[in-house]
């Protein structure tokens, strides 16, 4: 008997762990017709509560459900300060900051109104400042969908544009302050969408053409303008000449010319930012160096002060700019954080003292410039950012996201409240908005029979609301005892073997016989296969320059995967501290033997002692750079292989690795016009590499730039294709998961 309940939680936990969503429902509550539960998923909890009342028969299609906290993933502030938007993976909800309970977005995808979540990151959303429009992606396959924008106010969705990539680590469109236009990417080139009065009338997309380049291209002003990089030329355009090109697009250029640098912006590893009086523009190039260029008169000088070089592992990287000329740039660098300051006055730039350093470099700056409040998984800090000190520390727990109502207020959210904070005096003022998920106890009031109110214990306090009112703190609670029964139904929950729920919540109708899911009328993306549960072995390669690996490794740690890097002895030798960081963050490091050389080609003479060498080479190479050593896991370079290498390997204890899929991203430019073979977008990769995935497969990605060029790199949509495998069911590991190692 002992053995046969062992055996039963083993195989529920293989279930849960081979589970393709992992939807877990818990804590049953049930007062007549009324059910409360607590849904989790990817460590979000929400807390809901269904009216069973509306169910006829046994779909769940017509019952009612309504969401009672909102995790805050990620918070914006629309209307005037007026409306929360908050985007959790249950879904986007707005919330009035007044306080009260979250009501799902109209038109967009939610649990809350039927919807599956989708597993991987939330795809965000764009909202106009005035918080009448969402501008969103949803996904038409596994790269690929169309851009939505919905009207709030009722609901009404207009399609924007077909076949757009899939948002990678930037959501593809940005709203001008104004909420009068937004700009999005597609296919490389940027385009502009007005709101008028009637959209059915907008102009033919062709004829909204801003030109080549990519949402990191595009910094929207504060005076209905925005600035455009093409080239090395920097662009402003005024609101205004966006109808007259719309007429007369096909011979009229766009904007006037800001500035002409020395090097060209490049949209696919470059980002910028303007001051706010765009008299300086501040340059990330390549994610390794920052360069500040002065405007104005300096416009065409072919100087560029000061510079910065940026360290390996460079990630996150913020600018908070004050209109005083304050510039403070902060970087994650892998288990610090880092700190330049400058001052900008007069057409000159100075360092100043930056000896403070603030808990994470996700910050945001008050709206007059002196206040800098900071937040992650260490808690919540407020800075004075003139004289750049800390003021105090407001939480220790961890904080989502933070935004600033004025000077001296702000939202900010954590695992329990989203709160209003006031900084005015010293006691900084504390009022709950909305709890956030993670209460630790609820339930009906011990008030009737049939309670109407709700009460949720978060913290050290007691809340209650009646399912319409805010949350609002009670002192005395009394909590009636959970309930699965009452006079007309039962409630229970049932393990799943497979699907998007691990368990799901039945009902059963005492008074008619009839049993159902709380969940039956659910829609699952059909865009997404879900009954192919497999590994895949992801694995990057890196040849000679580093270029990608920064983004690669922290989109990985985004998703707390572990892949495996093949290195060879040209890029640890130029790149040590790469190699270290490759190491350090826990990922698996093999060999790409000692030379980038083609060990196919009859030049060499390939003998058991020369593949012997080679490997033990490039193990001395990478223990002097990282003082660890190489697994003993290998593939030949380019994949280009012959029994004898592979047995030769073999005989040094090596297992040979072999690509299952390949996409191509080691074809350059050049190489494509030699060979009169197109180059395939990074789109069309993540196609091909879920149509033909299969268990085990071993899928490889080039890191590095190619000397011939591309015109886009795999690894500049690394979270796109993440996206992708873990929502067509695949669990990503190293390859020597799948190798027999």
């Amino acid at each position: 008997m002992i053995l046969r309940k062992i055996i039963s939680v083993l195989i529920l936990s293989l279930l849960t762990i081979f589970n393709l969503y992992g939807i877990n429902f818990s804590d049953l509550n049930l007062s007549g017709d009324r059910l409360l539960f607590r849904a989790e998923f990817e460590s979000q909890q929400m807390l809901f509560l269904s009216r069973l009342g509306s169910q006829s028969g046994s779909s769940a299609g017509g019952m009612t459900l309504q969401q009672l906290t909102a995790f805050p993933e990620k918070l914006t502030l629309v209307d005037n300060g007026r409306t929360i938007l908050a985007l959790s993976r249950f879904g986007a909800v707005r919330i009035p900051a007044a306080g009260g309970l979250p009501i799902p977005l109209p038109g967009l995808p939610s649990f809350a109104s039927g919807d599956v979540p989708l597993k991987g990151r939330g795809h965000g959303f764009a909202a106009s400042a005035d918080g009448r429009w969402i501008v969103y992606a949803e996904p038409t396959s596994a790269a690929y969908g169309n851009l939505m924008m919905v009207d709030i106010s009722n609901g009404v969705k207009w399609k924007i544009c077909e076949r757009m990539e899939l948002p990678s680590l930037d959501f593809p469109a940005c709203w001008s302050p104004d909420s009068r236009f937004f700009i999005y990417e597609k296919g490389g080139r940027l385009f502009y969408y007005p709101i008028m009065n009637d959209l059915s009338a907008m102009a033919d997309e062709r004829f909204r053409q801003i030109g080549a380049g990519g949402i990191t291209s595009v910094v929207c002003g504060s005076q209905g303008d925005f600035f455009y990089f093409s080239g090395n030329i920097l662009y402003r355009v005024m609101h205004s000449e966006l109808y007259t090109r719309t007429i007369y697009g096909d011979f009229l250029s766009i904007g006037t010319v800001e500035a002409a640098l020395p090097f060209d912006f490049d949209p696919r590893f470059d980002r910028f930012w303007m001051a706010p009086d765009s008299g300086s523009v501040l340059i990330n190039k390549m994610g390794k160096s920052l360069f500040l260029f002065m405007l104005g008169e300096n416009r065409y000088s072919d100087s560029v002060l000061p510079h910065v070089a940026l360290g390996q592992g460079a990630c996150n990287l913020n600018a908070l700019w004050s209109a005083s000329g304050q510039l403070t740039i902060i970087a994650s660098m892998q288990n610090e954080t880092k700190v330049w300051r400058f001052e900008i006055r007069d057409n000159s730039v100075k360092t100043a003292a930056s000896a403070g350093i603030p808990l994470s470099s996700d910050g945001i700056l008050s709206p007059d410039g002196t206040r800098v409040i900071f937040w992650g998984e260490k808690g919540l800090e407020l800075w004075d950012y003139t004289n750049w000190r800390l003021i105090q520390k407001l939480s220790s727990d961890p904080v989502f996201s933070c935004v600033w109502i004025n000077n001296r207020q702000f939202i900010s959210g954590n695992g329990r409240f989203i709160e209003e904070i006031n900084i005015t005096g010293t006691n900084y003022l504390r009022r709950r908005i909305c709890l956030s998920g993670a209460v630790d106890e609820f339930g009906f009031e011990e008030s009737s029979r049939e309670s109407l109110r709700i009460l949720a214990k978060a913290g050290t306090d007691w809340f209650v609301s009646d399912g319409r009112s805010p949350w609002a703190i009670i002192s005395n609670p009394q909590l009636r005892n959970a309930s699965l029964a009452s006079e007309r139904y039962r409630v229970y929950l049932e393990n799943q073997p497979s699907g998007p729920f691990n368990n799901v919540p039945m009902i059963r109708n005492i008074s008619s016989f009839s049993t159902f899911s709380l969940v039956s009328g659910y829609s699952v993306n059909s865009v997404y296969a879900h009954d192919r549960q497999m590994q895949i072995a992801l694995c990057f390669d890196l040849y000679d320059d580093d270029t990608g690996l920064s983004s690669t490794l922290n989109a990985l740690n985004r998703f707390n995967i572990k892949a495996t890097f093949f290195m060879n002895g040209d890029f640890i030798r130029r790149n040590p501290l790469a190699a270290s960081a490759i190491a350090q963050a826990g990922h698996e490091t093999a060999s790409l033997f000692y030379a980038p050389i083609d060990l196919s080609d009859s030049r060499y003479s390939v003998t058991p002692e020369f593949i012997a060498q080679g490997l033990a080479r490039n193990e001395d190479e990478f223990f002097r750079a990282t003082a660890r050593e190489l697994s003993l896991l290998w593939h030949p370079p380019f994949y280009r292989s012959s029994a004898l290498v592979n047995e030769s390997a073999a005989a040094s204890g090596y297992v040979t690795a072999a690509r299952d899929i390949d996409i191509g991203d080691w074809l350059s430019r050049d190489d494509a016009l030699r060979l009169n073979v197109r180059q395939m977008s990074p789109g069309e990769a993540i196609e091909l590499i879920i149509e033909n995935r299969k268990n085990g497969a071993v899928v490889p990605v080039r890191l590095g730039l190619l000397s011939g060029g591309r015109d886009e790199y795999m690894y500049q949509r690394i979270d796109a294709l993440l996206d992708a495998l873990i929502r067509s069911g695949c669990d990503i590991v190293p390859v020597s998961s799948v190798s027999g190692r």
